[in-house]
């Protein structure tokens, strides 16, 4: 308060109006010649690029945003980095071990960005164990960028799965064409690219499509993922779990779908009610739901995925005789109107590793990378107890040396516990043509490390192959966010031709093993011999007892005659009647119980 003035009469009111005002216009005053230098300091940083020579180093321009000159954009956020922060992205993605390289940064305007090969971006193999991210809208890059990456982790002797769901990624086996735009492209990312092919096992779901195929049992893919491939409730899946305990109690394998049938059947019948009367039941109702999704999925060929011989998760984990890791290709192509099978599948083949695989810690390199495609599939319709198993299993996997990537096309996709865990980002373009979009595209830019682009503007403006990425180091400390231009594969990018499918296929070892189905004794076969020994049993109840009752008629009927005493006839025709039903019944019921009755 200004000295001598008092606030409680109107002249002391007024004096302190005027001292307010007086401040005001000075704080606008100093914003305006902070801004005018501002201007002033941008306008000689265009005068002296306009008078550099046209060579210059990119990385010392300024950057601007679609064509306007920095000087308009003074009190936004830059969209490109300064030339400075290159030795900043240097530092972050430096390591003392082996890396997986990815591309080389880029720096300069949206429009014509330069690539600096001096600054690669990658990742430490000891950090793959940690899970990541590939996600990008359709048509940014992606599944090139997860070609890239397995042929990266391949060559470095790390083994790799992935599915090929539309049947581009087969052209690992063949090698790139010679491309003078793409060796270009290569040579200024600082990338030695050379047309190369890599070891690939091509495997498909029960031997739909080409490749050895991948069956499991019924009771190992359990019943929360069937419940999820099937589509039940939660009431429907609680009952689908219940059908699993019974059977896994009465020791009957259930190796495929016709087991299960045969076991809900039985289960619903009069025995079966009364076997599964001291923990609960099953409705007929519900049980007719389990039953008619299950025929639907037999009739779309889910069957054949069921059965054995069992695919042993470990065959995944092999190297190639020359070092390099051996890439196991599942082939989806075929599959693609049954999303939530394959996805689901993908899934027990994640589990299994964790349950398979002893704990290793955090190893040099990874010992399989697991790259899960079309992510968003195994999340759509979801319940609780699904995510949270899926949530375990990411978690846990890391420590027995698996890496997971999830590829999709939105972070939004993956649910947040499980986004939560994928420390490794490689963001490919956004789209923001609705609002649900852009509100997608304001999250994602907020889940990056703080840096000085504008990512909302920067993640929409990508160019197919260029990914904003932000790794974990060594010490588990995010890395500086940075704008990549990803290398390109060195093996073909189109399909592979059918004969070469065909010939590795042949050539596999798996083939042998895996190739020819294998139908032994389990709870169908089983519970058809309960129901025909149930039959027999009750078939010899009733002769028993049609038996007696003719004993009984026979033994009236020998009161009322009258008795002899002489010789032989002493015997009274009653002992005679009884001692030959007797006989016959005992006849009838051993052959009856030993199946060695004839049938007439």
């Amino acid at each position: 308060m200004a000295e001598g003035i008092s606030p409680t009469d109107d002249a002391g009111l007024a004096a302190l109006r005027a001292a307010a005002a007086q401040a005001a216009a000075e704080a606008a005053e100093a914003k305006a010649a902070a801004a005018q230098a501002a201007l002033e300091a941008a306008e000689a940083a265009r005068d002296e690029r306009q008078a550099a020579p046209s060579d210059a180093p990119a990385q010392g321009r300024e950057p601007t945003v679609d064509g306007r000159e920095a000087a308009t954009q003074a009190t936004d956020a830059e969209v490109a980095a300064p030339a400075s922060y290159a030795d900043e992205v240097r530092a972050g993605y430096a390591s003392d071990g082996p890396t997986l390289p990815l591309g080389a940064l880029l720096s300069g305007p949206l429009g014509d960005p330069t690539p600096d090969a001096t600054v690669q971006v990658g990742f430490p193999l000891a950090t793959l164990n940690r899970h990541g991210l590939v996600a990008g809208a359709t048509g940014t890059g992606k599944t090139k960028t997860l070609q890239g990456m397995a042929e990266g982790l391949s060559a470095q002797g790390v083994p790799v799965f992935l599915a090929d769901i539309k049947g581009d990624l087969s052209g690992l086996a063949v090698e790139g064409p010679a491309d003078p735009k793409v060796a270009r492209r290569a040579e200024s990312i600082g990338q030695d690219w050379t047309p190369t092919s890599f070891p690939v096992e091509f495997y498909s779901l029960g031997g739909i499509g080409t490749g050895v195929p991948i069956r499991t049992t019924v009771t190992d893919f359990g019943p929360l993922l069937l419940s999820k491939v099937l589509g039940l409730n939660a009431t429907q899946s609680s009952s689908l779990e219940l059908i699993f305990h019974w059977a896994d109690s009465q020791r009957l394998a259930l190796l495929d779908l016709k087991d299960l049938r045969s076991t809900i059947a039985h289960l619903t019948s009069d025995e079966g009610k009364q076997e599964l009367k001291g923990i609960g039941g099953v409705s007929s109702a519900t049980a007719g739901v389990i039953l008619r999704e299950i025929v639907g999925l037999q009739a779309q060929g889910g069957d054949v995925f069921f059965g054995e011989p069992a695919f042993e998760t470990t065959d995944l984990l092999r190297t190639a005789p020359d070092g390099r890791g051996l890439i196991s290709a599942l082939e989806l192509p075929g599959l693609q109107d049954r999303p939530a099978l394959f996805s689901t599948f993908l899934m027990w083949l994640l589990a299994e590793l964790f349950q398979e695989l002893p704990e290793v810690g955090d190893p040099d390199k990874p010992r399989l990378v697991f790259f899960f495609d079309e992510a968003h599939l195994l999340f759509t319709g979801a319940s609780k107890e699904f995510l949270q198993q899926v949530v375990q299993t990411v978690r846990l996997v890391r420590s027995k040396g698996v890496g997971v990537f999830f590829v999709t096309q939105s972070p939004k996709d993956v649910p947040a516990d499980v986004l939560a865990q994928l420390g490794n980002r490689v963001q490919h373009a956004l789209r923001a043509f609705t609002p649900d979009d852009a509100k997608a595209l304001r999250a994602a830019a907020r889940t990056f490390p703080t840096s000085p682009y504008d990512l909302e503007r920067l993640l929409q403006s990508l160019g197919t192959g260029e990914a904003v990425v932000t790794l974990l180091d060594e010490k588990g400390a995010p890395t500086p966010v940075a704008w990549t231009r990803v290398r390109a594969p060195r093996s073909s990018m189109d399909p592979a031709p059918q004969q070469v499918l065909d010939a590795a296929v042949a050539a596999s070892s798996g083939q042998a093993r895996y190739g020819d189905a294998v139908d032994r004794e389990s709870a169908y076969e089983l519970l058809q011999a309960r129901a025909t020994q149930d039959a027999a049993a009750r078939e010899a109840a009733e002769r028993a007892e049609e038996l007696g009752k003719e004993a009984d008629q026979a033994r009236r009927k020998a009161e009322r005659a009258p008795r002899t005493t002489s010789g032989s006839a002493s015997r009274s025709p009653l002992d005679a009647i009884l001692t030959t039903v007797g006989t016959t019944l005992a006849r009838e019921i051993t052959r009856t119980v030993l199946g060695t009755r004839r049938r007439r």
